[in-house]
């Protein structure tokens, strides 16, 4: 199981107020592109097991920005990235499916969970294809949205709420 990269501000001197500095920068590149491989990682495991489809499309850029939601929804988090658990769910047809997990450093315990919700596209030109057709294509393919969901939930309480 790979570990991701988490930036760790030591310098207690410096204040970070609403910006990156060059350093954090370079660390946050590393964390979302690592979160973006495991994402892929995981969407090629789902692809037989919970799909069951022969391919799965989506926008090239759907994973960097969810990783990018990702890193940024656990900056104020007490452990980072390193606390965070991510649940990946498939929705389509309004039923939603648990595709997979990603606990990004199993020696942490996670402080928070994030569940992100991919749905299928269904505006897209695949759809108005007649079903003898789709069934031609190596299995079923799935397309999906640009469009997705992140919720976030605590495991834990501040001292200030």
């Amino acid at each position: 199981m790979e570990v991701l990269p988490c930036p760790v501000k030591i310098n207690t001197n410096l204040r970070y107020e609403g910006g990156y500095h060059a350093a954090d920068e370079g660390d946050d590149c590393a964390a979302v592109s690592a979160l973006a491989r495991r994402l892929e990682d995981e969407l090629r495991a789902a692809k037989s097991a919970q799909l069951a489809c022969g391919e799965v499309l989506l926008p090239a850029d759907v994973l960097p920005r969810v990783a990018r939601d990702v890193v940024r929804m656990a900056e104020n988090e007490p452990c980072g990235l390193r606390g965070c658990t991510l649940f990946i769910n498939f929705e389509n047809d309004q039923v939603c499916r648990r595709l997979g997990q990603i606990k990004c450093d199993p020696n942490t315990v996670s402080t928070f969970e994030l569940f992100l919700t991919l749905k299928q596209d269904s505006s897209s030109w695949h759809s108005i294809l007649p079903q003898f057709l789709k069934n031609l294509t190596r299995g079923r393919t799935i397309m999906i949205s640009p469009g997705f969901t992140l919720e976030k939930k605590k495991l834990y309480r501040s001292y200030l709420e």
